[in-house]
């Protein structure tokens, strides 16, 4: 699909090239608020091959509310990382995370001789708390018959685009798809599970400050949302109540060996705060689904770097009633040699964002 000049061209130019076939390399950078996930995959979409896959942890402040606050210090970790990976490629991936977006849903009647980005235009005019000149759009039809067109409408404003886009550029890539972060964690659902037309299924993300949610009907979004909560606070209160380092808290979060009485202090901490986290979740939860539709979830899958968090699953399966799993986000994805099995189980759970980036493709314009 090619770009569209006028006022829809700020997010289209970029989102505009993701439906083409391609068998060089990709980089997925997922950019999150404390470390980048990158990974280099080939091949098509539906049967893509990684080839390499790291993280490296960000400056603090780096971003700050879902913005890069620090282009210069999260291109320089973002190079860094292309170099130790040994990535050659310059075509890259990114997200801008759900909770800077706005997203809607919307029906318009289109006759003959009428211009869908035109309506759109008007549309988002009623719904976008922003100057339309501040901001950069896309959408992507649902359903299209006679009259009426069904569309998915996504606004970011264009610094905050600019930002992830200014990042990449800093560190010799080349960023030719901007997606969301809740719709790659969509893609990456697709690559790697089956789901049935009536299933009802939640991809939770959960990062360091703040989780997403996206319920699924069918394996298609019906409904996003994030949580203002995450495993950094988790994290904070073992630092503060056990006078521990920041990596030994992340070791103890994982349920890391330790000495009796650490373990069980760490242990105490750890399970009030995923009640805590869980409670968060599931309010989200009930405001995004269980307010509009009496329909029961059939389960949920975690991703995200938190949700190894000692405990966890089992709160949120405890508290929302629903059967909870881990996302495997490379299940059907091929593992190219160079990747050290161990290494990337260990990585997995924080790379579910990433895995679904890496089944965009790029096509030349």
């Amino acid at each position: 699909m090619a770009a569209r000049g006028g006022a829809l061209a700020g997010m289209r130019s970029v989102l505009g090239r993701a439906f083409g076939r391609q068998t060089s390399g990709i980089v997925a950078v997922d950019i999150g608020s404390t470390s980048v996930k990158i990974l280099e995959v080939r091949g098509p979409a539906d049967a893509p091959e990684l080839l390499r896959a790291g993280m490296a942890a960000l400056p603090e402040g780096a971003l700050q509310n879902n913005t890069v606050a620090d282009t210069v210090a999260v291109a320089e970790v973002i190079r860094t990382l292309l170099a130790d990976l040994g990535i050659k490629g310059r075509l890259a991936v990114t997200a801008v995370p759900g909770p800077s977006v706005i997203i809607k849903k919307a029906s318009v009647h289109l006759k003959a001789d009428e211009d869908l980005e035109t309506l759109l235009m008007v549309e988002a005019q009623h719904f976008i708390p922003e100057n339309l000149d501040n901001v950069s759009l896309d959408y992507h039809v649902l359903r299209h018959d006679a009259e009426e067109v069904e569309v998915l409408i996504v606004a970011v404003r264009r610094d905050i685009l600019q930002g992830f886009m200014n990042a990449l550029a800093g560190a010799g890539l080349d960023p030719v798809i901007v997606d969301v972060d809740y719709f790659a964690l969509e893609n990456m659902f697709e690559l790697n599970y089956e789901s049935g037309p009536d299933d009802i299924v939640v991809l939770i993300d959960i990062g360091a400050r703040f989780s997403s949610i996206n319920v699924l009907r069918g394996g298609v979004s019906s409904t996003t949302g994030d949580v203002q909560a995450g495993g950094g606070e988790i994290l904070d209160s073992l630092t503060s109540a056990l006078g521990v380092s920041a990596d030994e808290a992340e070791r103890l979060l994982g349920g890391g060996a330790a000495d009796p009485d650490l373990r069980e202090r760490a242990d105490a901490t750890i399970a009030r705060g995923v009640v805590e986290l869980a409670d968060a979740i599931d309010q989200s939860l009930r405001f995004l689904w269980r307010t509009v539709s009496d329909d029961p979830l059939q389960m949920i899958y975690v991703t995200g770097g938190a949700a190894r968090i000692h405990g966890l699953r089992e709160a949120l399966a405890t508290r929302l009633g629903v059967s909870v799993e881990s996302v495997n986000p490379f299940a059907r994805m091929k593992i190219g040699s160079e990747i050290d099995p161990a290494t990337l189980e260990e990585m997995a759970s924080a790379l579910g964002v990433a895995a679904g980036l890496a089944t965009r493709r790029v096509e030349r314009l």
